[in-house]
């Protein structure tokens, strides 16, 4: 009888496949709180024109840029912040040296035809002293942008591994793939929570009989999704955009 000897590399190829689920049974939480700690800290928050002039009064302004609005507003929960730059933006962002982004609501310039001479650059007073003391909304340097970057690699990370887990994983067992496709795009991830939860902390023993199908998944992502929204909504007039930015 010929005895098989294993290779090293098959060695190798079995502690990786025991040691993955451990790292993703761990791994996925940690790297949720990790991006949400994050993200939470640099979500801009609505603010004033008197912050504003406190911060400039004190040298707390980085970087900064005038907008109408934010780039990628409602967008998937892993983006980054970006104000939409306009010249005559009715916005100014800026941020500050714990990290943090602000903004602020500005007058708009008048319309000509309102018989009102234009000022030629809005509210010049606020350009003027935020050009002297601070940089471009994209300054090099800047905490914020550092922490955004942060963030969004995070997110990357966390999305490549449970998607990678997902297609090429094992079946679920409490849904389908395509039914926890469409779970894990609720938003801040916590659909990828969920079937962390579901498929690798508390994983039925058997396949589900009425495992959650395709359809059902993408009902639960729209009613799940309205329902996050109002809550935030409600959570921010109660507590505040300081404790609930956005």
């Amino acid at each position: 009888m010929v005895e098989l000897i294993p290779t090293r590399s098959r060695r190798a190829g079995g502690r990786w496949r025991e040691a993955l689920p451990v790292a993703l049974r761990w791994g996925l939480p940690v790297l949720w709180v990790l991006w949400a700690s994050l993200a939470w800290w640099v979500e801009p928050r609505e603010s004033t024109q008197a912050q504003l002039d406190r911060d400039l009064a004190a040298g707390r302004v980085v970087t900064f840029q005038r907008a109408n609005g934010w780039v990628d507003d409602d967008a998937y929960w892993g983006s980054r912040p970006r104000p939409q730059y306009a010249v005559n933006g009715w916005m100014l962002a800026w941020t500050v040296p714990s990290g943090q982004t602000r903004y602020a609501y500005v007058d708009p310039p008048a319309p000509e035809s309102s018989g009102v001479e234009p000022d030629p650059s809005p509210n010049a007073g606020w350009d003027a002293r935020l050009a002297a003391v601070a940089d471009p909304w994209h300054g090099v340097g800047a905490a914020a942008h550092r922490i955004t970057d942060a963030a969004a690699v995070l997110a990357g990370v966390l999305t490549v591994l449970w998607l990678t887990r997902l297609v090429d994983g094992t079946p679920p067992r409490a849904g389908t793939r395509w039914f926890w496709f469409w779970i894990g795009l609720l938003p801040f991830g916590l659909g990828v929570l969920a079937w962390s939860y579901r498929e690798v902390w508390r994983p039925p023993a058997a396949p589900a009989s009425d495992r959650g199908s395709g359809w059902r998944g993408l009902g639960w992502l729209i009613l799940a999704g309205i329902g996050i929204a109002m809550l935030v909504s409600i959570a921010q007039r109660l507590l505040g955009t300081t404790v609930v930015p956005g």
